[in-house]
């Protein structure tokens, strides 16, 4: 656990506005830059002439480049530190917008949005790090709740407030538009961030070797059980809801483009109340003696749920079905902040990445794979994917997910049954 005295002191104003606000502001153009390709689909593939499986490798580039990045900005952000880390990451990921606002073939704007996982890849880890720099463990659930719900409004906007600006302008125009905000980000960061985190300006010592800090994280209890629960669901909430979502109402409920902005709107929204809701409910059962990863577990009940919805294609209301996807899946993010109380402060950044790394690549892996496996199918007479290639591959996604919650219940019932007998062998 961390330290509680070791947090330095700095007002609750102070941290809103010199803290929380320019990274959080990272974090939203991360999401918006992750997302905005659900409502660009259809622009991207009249250009392109995209198919399934294409149009899932484009957009998970994102995915995977952000994967790679992970490792590497962890051991940077616990060596010097988030301000000078995401000058240099946001720089980047304002080069890789305008790069894809310039690219003219599919192999161009595979690399462009790789450019831009690689620079966005630490938008919510340093919010973590600086985060948990300055407030106390006991409250970082709300607030990492607080992050995921900028983090929603990121995601909110890439679909009806983007379909409204393309009307002024094209996808290129709207690319040039989101480096700019990038780069003013960075700059940002820079200019408010504390120079000094209560360390004296000394840089936080180093944990030994690479190999050695990562085996640190990675024997942690506390990491494994965490990432067994909750991993797999995580990369099937972003994986799904960054773009297939969006092509599941078009192809299968059949709405058209602005229906599904208005939706996809809807469905990001949710994500802003779901993540604060989630914060709030887990230091409420805290306070109660249930531990976050028990919430967890019944939330990820709850998700596996709504996804059989997809399988079955429970046509009453499909609207509710897309909204409900990222409502509940929001609970996926409460693995930071279990990470974030459990792991010594030194590590923290390095934690929060090694999880990321895993959630990004298993994103990636689910974004494609998905785009393959529904390009199994051929097209219908109106050129659009079947229903039947959406319910086999959501089976598949639920089958995934289903051995970690099984897992879980059967680990807390051994650690009841050992209770159990433990208060029974003592004499009475």
């Amino acid at each position: 656990m961390q330290d509680q005295t070791s947090t330095p002191r700095l007002s609750g104003v102070a941290v809103f506005f010199y803290v929380f606000l320019p990274f959080a502001l990272g974090h939203y153009l991360s999401t918006l830059l992750r997302n905005v390709n659900a409502v660009l689909a259809p622009d991207l593939v009249g250009a392109l002439a995209l198919t399934p499986a294409e149009l899932g490798l484009l957009t998970s580039a994102f995915f995977f480049a952000f994967a790679l990045v992970q490792l590497p900005v962890g051991i940077a952000l616990d060596r010097w530190g988030p301000r000078k880390v995401q000058l240099t990451m946001m720089l980047v990921g304002a080069i890789g917008a305008l790069l894809f606002s310039r690219g003219s073939g599919f192999g161009q704007l595979v690399v462009a949005r790789a450019v831009m996982g690689l620079g966005l890849g630490g938008c919510f880890m340093a919010a973590v790090k600086g985060v948990s720099t300055w407030i106390t463990p006991s409250k970082l659930p709300s607030v990492h709740g607080y992050l995921i719900a900028v983090g929603g409004l990121g995601a909110a906007t890439a679909t009806m407030p983007v379909r409204l600006v393309l009307e002024y302008t094209d996808w290129r125009g709207l690319f040039v538009m989101l480096a700019g905000l990038t780069a003013c980000c960075g700059l940002l960061i820079a200019l408010v961030y504390p120079r000094d985190d209560g360390s004296g300006g000394a840089s936080v010592p180093r944990r030994g070797p690479l190999g050695q800090a990562l085996r640190e994280v990675f024997r942690a209890p506390v990491f494994r059980t965490t990432a067994s629960l909750v991993l797999i669901p995580h990369a099937v909430f972003f994986g799904i809801q960054g773009l297939w979502i969006g092509r599941w109402l078009s192809d299968v409920a059949r709405f058209p483009d602005a229906a599904v902005a208005y939706l996809l709107y809807m469905g990001m929204a949710a994500v802003i109340f779901g993540a604060i809701g989630v914060g709030m409910i887990t230091e409420w059962a805290g306070r109660r003696g249930i531990a976050p990863l028990d919430v967890a577990a019944a939330g990820i009940a709850v998700f596996l749920l709504v996804q059989a919805g997809f399988v079955v294609s429970y046509k009453p209301s499909f609207q509710l079905l897309s909204v409900l996807f990222t409502l509940v899946g929001t609970i996926t993010g409460i693995e930071y902040a279990i990470i974030a109380q459990s792991m010594p402060r030194e590590l923290t950044g390095r934690a929060a990445t090694c999880l990321n790394l895993l959630i990004f690549i298993g994103a990636f892996v689910v974004q494609a794979g998905f785009g393959l496996m529904i390009g199994l199918w051929p097209l219908d007479d109106a050129g659009q994917v079947p229903a039947m290639a959406y319910r086999a591959a959501f089976a598949m996604l639920v089958l995934v997910q289903l051995p970690g919650l099984v897992g879980f219940v059967r680990r807390r019932r051994r650690k009841a049954t050992r209770v159990v007998e433990e208060v029974q062998a003592v004499p009475t």
